[in-house]
């Protein structure tokens, strides 16, 4: 049976999260705090997957039966809807990207530096930030962000100290050399 607006007004949370179903995978998922997301569960590649449609009472009933319309359409096109919102997201913040926003920075303040310097910092953003934090919009890069790539940025220069260590014995045995 399909829900109407009256129901999801009148819906109250529970202690856990619980879930009204309209139809068409489309349901109104409630969490225990009181908000309400209009959801759309589908299956793509053999996996199940879900897809948020809105949080009432911004997105009414109607978009989102109107919105999982618009997205089955593209799974009727083998188009994972799902990946297909990543990628518009990434496009959208393409301009305002980590990795856009540091190379004009560099562009900007590298004529002053001295060319070693200047090779040694593009080298550092290529190596250490733009793996983990290049595509991710400047809005999105926050302290914890941040925090979490400096771990990765202290592994790799732990791995890094440690392989030069192996490979120098591994050159000295072979060239005949004691090793250190």
């Amino acid at each position: 049976m399909a829900l109407t607006d009256s129901a999801v007004r009148a819906a109250k949370p529970h202690a856990k999260a619980c879930k009204l179903f309209d139809g068409g995978g489309l349901y109104l998922e409630l969490s225990p705090a009181g908000g309400k997301w209009g959801r759309w569960k589908y299956r793509f590649g053999g996996k199940e997957k879900r897809l948020s449609l809105g949080v009432y009472p911004g997105v009414t009933l109607k978009s989102a039966r109107e919105r999982r319309d618009a997205v089955r359409q593209q799974l009727a096109a083998g188009i994972d809807p799902g990946q297909a919102r990543k990628a518009r997201n990434l496009a959208v913040a393409g301009a305002d990207s980590f990795e856009a926003i540091a190379r004009e920075w560099y562009a900007k303040f590298s004529s002053r530096w001295v060319v070693d310097h200047s090779d040694r910092i593009l080298r550092r953003f290529e190596h250490d930030l733009f793996p983990w934090l290049g595509q991710r919009s400047v809005y999105a890069v926050g302290q914890r962000s941040a925090l979490r790539h400096r771990g990765h940025q202290e592994q790799r220069r732990r791995r890094s100290h440690r392989d030069r260590g192996v490979e120098g014995r591994h050159v000295d045995l072979h060239a005949g050399h004691p090793p250190a």
